[in-house]
């Protein structure tokens, strides 16, 4: 009787935390988007507005600060002003104490949990959106780190999902050139990812099988007797933040700047994969001798896996561009999803295309973008493509788009910061240079049997 009344007891608080969130994500929000429609139909925007959008959602914490920071990063999805001031939200809660973290660690591993390592700091090494990492080491000595969910995240993440609705609902209401449908689906779908722990085991042991073979970048392996569904296990990495080197002589910044690009790329020429969260938290330095050789790749929540006919289509559009070969483009784009395109929809898609393939179209030593601000990078060229789609649109996004645009920007922002001066068109060559479609399919199922996953449906 008495676990029946816990049990109804915990679902009661569940359902009190759900319904308490809803009601102040949606009070927030609400009185945000009641302001921004009064700017749009007096023709305005009002960077106060955009500063309210950003305090509403930065008093919350939790899930919706992602949501935030990820709309920020996919360009044109809301205004400038807007995505100005959400990219300056830190993912970060606040912290659980000593006794929150001993409750949660027994729910996860059983009563006996703090037997099981040979330490364990109660006080966290970082807090973000959905959790926190602690170090510890297991008996045997090794340093890890442990990342603890915070608890009745699902509950919250479905409440802010509610909330994703609503903004990209208004969203269409005031600017339909872009179809955001798509989008929210995909947003949606990457995060509930993000709160299965055992998946994001999965996701850390396909990259380490896939980076096996590139020196510069580091993958933590799985402590598998110490994780769970809610608590993961990593190999404790030790490393310095990359813009610690922004300074650091030009060989320097090159070395990591070439490391970044196949941390992102090489997973995706080789297994159809790619780290949608270039976010500077989840990656740091590793030294060798006193000098930094690389980079370690930390955290593997947010993985998109694609149907390899999809990276055909990024190596088709690649070659319709070199080649100016405009049937090539058009078959990458109807590979890819877009429906009902037109000579002029597509001479608007390759105002971005450009953008995005102009530092791999040429074949020299230079910077990803000159006299470009890390926080502007693709602000230009998005704002082109939404003034033309006003026209011409809408348009549909194919929902593959979100991450593989969020990971261009932020690599593009790491270059700026870095400085960095390389041949992109090489590197990107020497990745694409073997592209086989069937090949690749295979590798991707080789891949993804390390950790027993099947490949996408498509």
């Amino acid at each position: 009787m008495s676990d029946s009344n816990d049990t109804r007891d915990a679902e009661g608080n569940r359902f009190s935390a759900r319904a308490a969130r809803y009601a102040r994500v949606g009070a927030n929000m609400s009185g945000v988007a009641a302001r921004m429609a009064g700017a749009r139909m007096f023709g305005r925007e009002d960077a106060q507005n955009a500063a309210a959008l950003a305090q509403a959602l930065g008093g919350l914490k939790g899930p919706i600060m992602k949501v935030a920071q990820l709309l920020a990063t996919i360009p044109d999805v809301v205004p400038p002003e807007y995505a100005a001031e959400l990219q300056k939200l830190q993912a970060e809660a606040p912290p659980m104490g000593a006794a929150f973290v001993k409750r949660r660690m027994q729910a996860e591993l059983g009563a006996g949990w703090r037997t099981r390592f040979g330490e364990f700091d109660l006080k966290p090494a970082a807090a973000a959106s959905l959790g926190q990492v602690h170090k510890a080491t297991t008996l045997d000595g090794r340093a890890i780190a442990c990342k603890l969910q915070y608890p009745d995240m699902q509950s919250a993440v479905e409440a802010d999902l509610r909330q994703l609705d609503f903004a990209f609902a208004l969203h269409r209401r005031m600017d339909p050139a872009i179809d955001t449908s798509e989008i929210k689906k995909e947003i949606a779908e990457r995060i509930r990812e993000e709160l299965d722990y055992v998946r994001e085991a999965k996701h850390a042991r396909i990259y380490g099988h896939i980076l096996a073979s590139v020196p510069e970048v580091r993958v933590p392996t799985v402590v598998e007797d110490l994780s769970t569904k809610r608590l993961l296990s990593l190999e404790w990495l030790e490393g310095t933040k990359i813009l610690s080197y922004k300074e650091a002589d030009v060989e320097i910044r090159n070395r990591l700047a070439i490391a970044m690009f196949k941390a992102w790329w090489h997973p995706f020429s080789s297994g159809a994969m790619i780290h949608g969260d270039p976010h500077l938290g989840n990656y740091t330095v590793w030294e060798a001798d006193g000098e930094p050789q690389g980079i370690n790749l930390l955290d593997y929540g947010c993985v998109r896996i694609f149907h390899p006919k999809f990276v055909g289509g990024v190596v088709d559009l690649y070659r319709g561009l070199q080649e100016n070969d405009r049937a090539r483009m058009v078959h990458a784009y109807e590979t890819w999803g877009f429906k009902n395109l037109n000579a002029e929809l597509i001479d608007i898609l390759n105002i971005w295309a450009r953008f995005i393939y102009g530092p791999l179209l040429e074949d020299r030593t230079r910077t990803i973008a000159d006299g470009v601000s890390p926080g502007a990078y693709g602000r230009r060229e998005a704002f082109e493509v939404h003034k033309a789609l006003k026209e011409k649109g809408p348009v549909t996004v194919p929902r593959e788009f979100v991450f593989m645009d969020r990971a261009a920007i932020g690599l593009g922002a790491v270059y700026l910061h870095l400085r960095s001066e390389l041949n992109y068109h090489r590197l990107f060559e020497e990745e694409i240079a073997r592209f086989d479609l069937d090949a690749l399919a295979e590798r991707q199922r080789d891949a993804l049997a390390v950790a027993g996953l099947a490949p996408p449906a498509g």
